[in-house]
């Protein structure tokens, strides 16, 4: 018996990193997962690598047309939701004095209107006692230089599971917010804008961890199914940290 036998997930941001290890991580206790990713040919790779009960969808969270498609997908292929893993999101950073429009809005489109409107467009579909995970950050309790952007889109992240929590709790859906600290993954090895910058990045991310290491998206995975399954049934508005220690001292 898997802890998600017979359940039906859906992981947004699900063809590599964390999404990815979480996909494998639910399908091996039982689940069928639908991912999305905005590149057609990570999706293949993952559905590939996968190898059974995924389906995937290429779409881009922040636009709501391409989320109706998602839903309408799934309503056709499963009829019903039991988890739904918000993990799609971005990083980046930029000073105080020069933030543009353009990065605060497609930094808030995809980190901040993205999850919202999933969740909100996938609550026709989830079944009651539902388990909803969205993907935050240790940043969401931390100040960073050049960094006041993505920082407070995980912070709003992490207010609506404690809201969310409140809205659904007459259908027992319970709603939490995982927040990874540093994690050795293609956006984390890719912050900065060179090769040399994004490693000083990742060293300086690796030195505030207790542990002194990066964590692994299959880490964060264990986490995600943790949440997503009964083990976590009186579990709900919470922040998970998997973060080393990063936010804790």
């Amino acid at each position: 018996m898997g802890k998600l036998d017979g359940k039906i997930a859906l992981i947004t941001g699900g063809s590599d990193g964390i999404g990815l290890a979480t996909a494998q991580e639910f399908i091996a206790e039982g689940a069928f997962v639908f991912i999305t990713g905005r590149r057609q040919e990570l999706l293949d790779s993952a559905v590939k690598q996968i190898g059974q009960n995924v389906f995937s969808i290429r779409a881009d969270s922040s636009k709501l047309e391409d989320l109706d498609r998602v839903y309408e997908i799934i309503k056709r292929e499963k009829g019903k939701l039991d988890v739904l893993f918000v993990n799609a999101g971005i990083a980046g950073a930029m000073p105080l004095s020069e933030i543009t429009e353009e990065f605060f809005d497609n930094m808030y489109n995809i980190n901040v209107k993205g999850v919202l409107f999933t969740v909100q467009k996938a609550l026709p579909l989830l079944n009651n006692g539902s388990s909803i995970i969205l993907n935050a950050s240790v940043v969401s309790i931390k100040g960073g230089l050049a960094s006041s952007v993505y920082f407070s889109s995980k912070a709003a992240v992490r207010s609506f599971a404690r809201c969310w929590c409140v809205d659904l709790k007459d259908r027992q859906i319970r709603v939490n917010a995982i927040s990874p600290g540093p994690v050795d993954t293609y956006l984390m090895n890719n912050l900065g804008p060179t090769d040399e910058v994004s490693k000083n990045i990742v060293d300086k991310m690796t030195s505030l961890t207790v542990m002194n290491r990066l964590g692994t998206s299959s880490e964060i995975a264990k986490a995600a199914l943790f949440l997503a399954s009964s083990d976590s049934s009186y579990v709900t508005g919470i922040e998970l940290f998997v973060d080393g220690g990063a936010g804790q001292i």
